[in-house]
């Protein structure tokens, strides 16, 4: 599988450019997890390298296809400069190594939530997984093996994650809209849902 990240690693350095930082974590039982830094003028943008080396498997399976399964990544951008994001390294491999260790399966429309700050200050502790395909494009794998995903993670405060469970993802990426929120902005205040 270390052949699937090799080629997801050139996927990330194609788009986004060459990393200037990279720290690995390892959680007890699971596949090693990297998070890659990489600045594009004043956006800094981190990228999990590890979580695709697997294919996700439905928890209810009674054994994991080990070829077959959705597989991705997850990238957050953020403002450079604004507030200490380098802390996201750790809550980002958490999130990356949620399908191993919980059984989830991460698709557009998803919340994860980290339980904490996702960086000293923020008023975030969770994000909405959107939709793949804009920054970094799918990566096609050798059948029968599903593309590999690059899925952004948009920051969300308590109360639109709250407002989220019950209006749904796409109310609140219109809400954002409607009211022009910098989602990249690490210290944004929450979207009005009133």
């Amino acid at each position: 599988m270390s052949d699937v990240l090799a080629l997801v690693e050139a996927r990330l350095r194609t788009a986004l450019g060459e990393p200037d930082a990279r720290a690995a974590v390892t959680f007890l039982g699971t596949d090693r997890i990297e998070v890659l830094r990489f600045h594009d003028g004043d956006v800094v943008r981190y990228a999990t390298l590890g979580m695709s080396a697997q294919p996700m498997a439905d928890p209810t399976a009674v054994v994991a296809d080990p070829l077959r399964g959705p597989r991705a990544e997850l990238v957050l951008s953020v403002r450079a400069g604004r507030a200490d994001t380098d802390k996201v390294l750790r809550p980002l491999a958490v999130l990356a190594a949620s399908p191993q260790v919980e059984g989830l399966i991460v698709a557009p429309g998803a919340s994860l939530d980290t339980g904490e700050p996702l960086w000293p200050g923020a008023p975030f502790t969770s994000v909405l997984v959107a939709e793949a395909g804009g920054l970094v494009e799918d990566l096609e794998l050798d059948e029968p093996m599903d593309p590999v995903r690059f899925l952004p993670l948009l920051p969300m405060t308590p109360n639109e994650a709250a407002w989220k469970r019950v209006q749904g993802a796409e109310a609140l990426q219109e809400r954002w809209l409607r009211n022009g929120t910098d989602l990249r902005d690490p210290m944004r205040s929450g979207v009005p849902l009133g």
